[in-house]
């Protein structure tokens, strides 16, 4: 069973580190930072400034989302062991319920998977960058609005 809940300041070392997995993981993703100040970054800005929610399957955080007060979404990941179980669907929707307006992401050009997942969820491609990012990794905004009713089909 999984629950969706506001993070805890308890839940932030499982969610940097789902993070830093990831990075770990991807092989196109450069590791900019290492990954005790990808945790601090976490702990002192993501955890403090912005809304997060979790994905809890059992014992563990299975994902997160970061809604910022902006509507824009700044972190949305799945542990590997729980992926393609709906859990990014069920946080993205859970973002689209607690934002004021339409949403916001950017996601790298290099991450189709993402790309395609986004633009199933109702978002369309704003515009793209060549990688003004720290990364230096070209990444597309994507939007998704409201409709009438609140949320797009």
């Amino acid at each position: 069973m999984m629950i969706i809940r506001a993070a805890k300041l308890r839940d932030m070392l499982e969610c940097a580190e789902i993070v830093n997995d990831w990075i770990d993981a991807t092989k196109w993703m450069p590791r900019i930072h290492p990954r005790d100040v990808v945790t601090d970054h976490y702990r002192d800005t993501v955890f403090t400034r912005l809304e997060v929610f979790v994905a809890e399957r059992g014992e563990c955080i299975a994902g997160m989302v970061a809604l910022s007060p902006d509507n824009m979404v700044s972190a949305l990941y799945v542990h590997p062991d729980h992926r393609g179980k709906g859990i990014g669907k069920a946080l993205l929707d859970h973002a689209k319920r607690e934002a004021t307006g339409s949403i916001e992401l950017w996601t790298f050009v290099a991450n189709r998977g993402a790309q395609a997942f986004y633009l199933r969820e109702g978002f369309i491609e704003i515009r793209r960058s060549d990688g003004d990012n720290e990364e230096k990794l070209p990444d597309i905004l994507y939007r998704w609005e409201r409709d009438d009713r609140g949320m797009k089909p």
